[in-house]
């Protein structure tokens, strides 16, 4: 028995903390290391080569050429790998991933970035047009997601969900710490939501303190309650959450964080352009945003499903004086006064101008048709998949749809349907797969394409052996493994290979 099947065979067994802290005195032991390093070996070697398609096909440069490529040469091969990359999303094969997609609108997203591609909002004497842009994006944002109960609302543009989640949280540590003198923050938040919580936690040193959701996959309140102390200083919750697409009690959760006096942080980053739009339409919308008054933060993503240039999102705040413990300024530097809203200096402000074009030329018309598109799609798709005796959709999602099964190896049909085009997310704790629906998928025949091949998948995974290959061993190996330090490191490693040459 190898290292793998000893893992999966006991490792949910094993207590996961005492599983790291006996890895971390073993991994000393050149045999242990070594045994861990060949386990390795072949998952890394199949991981190169999805990693690196590219291999052998394309010329690659480890240094600077001698002399400059000719630039049609340039052009004329990143057509080339553009056109090969295209067949993965342009016919609804990808989950998530790109929310539009369609031609037009790329051509006029190109048009904008062209016009706009040398400003910096770093420089708004230069272009105070990035700053209207940014302004704008952030009020109509605003104005979406209830700021006529909360006129104070405010906000930034910011590079993507990831970011505007670390500086709503880094805003909450630095507020703790002015005034209430706290030095070891805590958050709370459910194990569903984003990882870019735990990042959060990790750079700034808070405390991310875990809390179960039910089985409907919502924050579980009582829990929520328990878990707060004096040195937390905000409570998450998801709107939806990106594993299953559960919304979370917000409207208690909030509640909780405002009789406590302490931040409360929506991320709607998924949902925030889908869920205001879909309440209209007559789906089961829970309050999530500022019409809540416990809410003090939120984050949106306008390159999701606001249908922007990947590269922008929006973090809002219930007033300015919050939003200002986000904001970056020195006074002494001998390069004069510096300030920034965000955490890069310098940012294209072509994305931004992008953003803003996509908003005013969408509409409240363009967004809300969108929405029925996909709610409609998103529908279909879950009755398929309802259908299937094998499988059993998680909780209770709008269009973000989970599904397991407590028959066959979930990661055997990701593993499968991959091999049919299929880009789907693998999730663990418990294993799943997860289809975002997006305008992609709103075309003729994609749903019941998507949902033809998912039950040819099922009935082939139920006659076959377990996969060794592709991502299906790794997401099994990370669902079982106790020693979630040596998964990192696999993780680590595979991130080596994305910069190899």
């Amino acid at each position: 028995m190898d290292l793998l099947e000893m893992v999966n065979k006991y490792g949910d067994k094993i207590d996961p903390r005492l599983a790291d802290a006996t890895f971390r005195v073993l991994k000393k032991v050149p045999y242990v290391r070594s045994l861990v390093e060949k386990e390795f070996e072949s998952i890394t070697a199949d991981l190169e080569k999805m990693a690196k398609p590219y291999r052998g096909k394309t010329r690659s440069f480890e240094r600077l050429p001698e002399e400059g490529v000719d630039r049609k040469e340039v052009l004329q091969e990143m057509t080339g790998i553009t056109r090969e990359e295209e067949k993965k999303w342009k016919n609804g094969y990808a989950s998530g991933a790109v929310y539009n997609g369609d031609n037009t609108h790329i051509d006029f997203l190109n048009k904008v970035y062209a016009l706009n591609s040398q400003t910096n909002p770093l420089h708004s004497d230069l272009w105070p047009s990035a700053s209207k842009y940014e302004a704008e994006i952030a009020s109509m944002t605003a104005a979406m997601l209830g700021r006529d109960h909360a006129p104070g609302v405010c906000g930034t543009v910011t590079s993507g969900g990831t970011e505007s989640i670390l500086l709503a949280m880094k805003t909450y540590r630095d507020k703790a710490r002015v005034e209430r003198k706290i030095t070891k923050p805590e958050i709370v938040i459910p194990v569903t939501a984003h990882a870019a919580f735990d990042k959060a936690g990790q750079y700034f040193g808070i405390k991310v303190v875990k809390v179960p959701v039910d089985q409907n996959s919502r924050a579980d309140v009582k829990m929520v309650k328990k878990a707060i102390t004096r040195r937390t200083i905000a409570v998450v919750g998801s709107a939806p959450s990106f594993p299953h697409g559960a919304i979370d009690p917000i409207s208690e959760m909030s509640e909780l964080a405002r009789k406590r006096g302490i931040g409360f942080h929506t991320d709607a980053c998924l949902g925030g352009f889908v869920l205001p739009w879909a309440e209209r339409l007559g789906y089961p919308v829970p309050v999530f945003d500022f019409r809540l008054p416990g809410v003090t933060s939120m984050s949106a993503d306008t390159h999701k499903y606001g249908y922007a240039a990947k590269g922008t999102s929006v973090v809002l705040y219930r007033d300015s004086y919050l939003r200002r413990y986000q904001y970056f300024t020195t006074t002494d530097w001998p390069g004069g006064l510096y300030f920034s809203p965000t955490f890069a200096g310098s940012r294209p402000g072509a994305l931004s101008a992008v953003c803003w074009a996509t908003m005013v030329s969408m509409g409240e018309k363009g967004y809300l048709e969108a929405t029925r598109k996909i709610m409609t799609v998103a529908d279909k798709i879950k009755e398929g998949i309802a259908s299937i005796p094998e499988l059993q959709i998680v909780g209770e999602p709008l269009w973000v749809i989970a599904f397991k099964s407590d028959l066959l190896d979930i990661y055997q049909v990701l593993d499968f349907m991959s091999k049919k085009g299929w880009s789907l997310n693998g999730l663990h704790r418990p294993p799943c797969v997860h289809f975002c629906v997006t305008l992609r998928h709103t075309g003729k025949g994609v749903a019941e394409r998507f949902l033809l091949d998912l039950r040819q998948v099922v009935e082939e995974v139920k006659t076959m052996p377990a996969s060794k290959s592709g991502l299906a061993p790794v997401y099994g190996m990370a669902a079982t493994m106790p020693i979630r330090s040596l998964v990192g490191e696999l993780l680590k490693k595979y991130i080596d290979i994305l910069y190899r040459v």
